[in-house]
């Protein structure tokens, strides 16, 4: 039999318990599923969603993997103590719950609903145009992101992807580097950022990308709200150069009361829900990921701390 820790919110466990107990006795694999243990050196495998950014990880000296329930390893990198296998969350429920988000948002900004929530006339001239008359830009197109950008090319979208590194053979046109990165900026209507959190992609909507972005063009960040420089989008917010701005994630949260977002007016601020993680389906991953290392096989979604993702 396996130790199996589950360590997150109290209030997640009874969720949890008994939809992880089933998928494992499916797999045939007989654990010890627990929410506390007095005895961190008898852990075979830890199932994580911190509450502490500082847990000592190196009580767990037995521990063949820790399956966070996190799609993205950020937070749980700047953990010092952090020195066993680490697989990020790809859950499908997550997944769609994800599309559903950045398509909506796509869709509210393309069709400018925000300006008849509060008109006071009967508007004239502001038919949208057809999808296939937008570009969206995706910048970071990983498994989310492209998935995202396939969902908006099928809607009738002409979709773009940028990423560090150049995607070969993709679904979608793709660039890279500085260049790239200007280019697709300057072509998007609708830009959704949804790269991780590293020491490259801080502040990489900054004023530079902001000046390099089509006049009137809206942003969406469900991706990390490390990636905005929040004085840049301010800036170009209220320099009219920007028409608009979805935000669900942000360097500090919950977002401060004070926060100059919450009374800037083309701002829609979210309380980071793009993404949520889904019980039934990362019950199924976490547990089926486990099996892989119980049975030898390679662990999938494996985080490489050299990337950070």
């Amino acid at each position: 039999m396996i130790n199996v820790l589950f360590s997150a919110r109290d209030a997640l466990w009874p969720q949890y318990q008994p939809v992880l107990e089933a998928e494992f006795a499916k797999l045939g694999i007989e654990v010890n599923l627990v929410q506390e243990t007095d005895a961190p050196e008898t852990v075979d495998y830890l199932i994580y969603a911190p509450l502490r950014d500082d847990d000592d990880l190196s009580v767990y000296s037995n521990l063949k993997l820790i399956q966070s329930l996190w799609a993205g390893p950020d937070k749980l990198l700047r953990n010092k103590t952090l020195t066993q296998p680490l697989a990020r969350m790809v859950d499908p429920g997550m997944t769609q719950g994800m599309i559903d988000y950045v398509m909506g948002h796509i869709l509210r900004h393309h069709l400018h609903t925000d300006a008849f929530v509060q008109a006071e006339e009967w508007l004239t001239d502001v038919a949208p145009p057809l999808p296939s008359q937008r570009t969206v830009a995706f910048l970071g197109i990983g498994e989310l992101g492209m998935t995202c950008a396939v969902a908006a090319r099928d809607y009738g979208f002409n979709v773009l992807g940028w990423s560090r590194t150049l995607k070969t053979d993709a679904p979608i046109d793709c660039f890279a580097g500085d260049d790239g990165l200007h280019h697709v900026l300057g072509q998007a209507d609708i830009v959704v950022t949804l790269m991780p959190a590293t020491p490259a992609t801080d502040g990489i909507i900054g004023a530079d990308a902001v000046a390099a972005m089509k006049d009137g063009a809206a942003i969406i960040n469900p991706g990390r709200g490390e990636l905005i420089d929040d004085d840049a989008l301010l800036a170009g917010l209220r320099s009219g150069k920007l028409s608009g701005a979805t935000l669900d994630v942000f360097r500090e949260e919950p977002l401060p009361r004070g926060h100059p977002y919450w009374a800037e007016p083309s701002v829609l601020v979210t309380p980071h829900i793009a993404s949520e993680t889904r019980v039934p389906t990362s019950s199924a991953v976490a547990a089926a990921n486990i099996a892989r290392v119980v049975r030898g096989e390679p662990v999938l979604y494996l985080v490489d701390p050299a990337l950070k993702y």
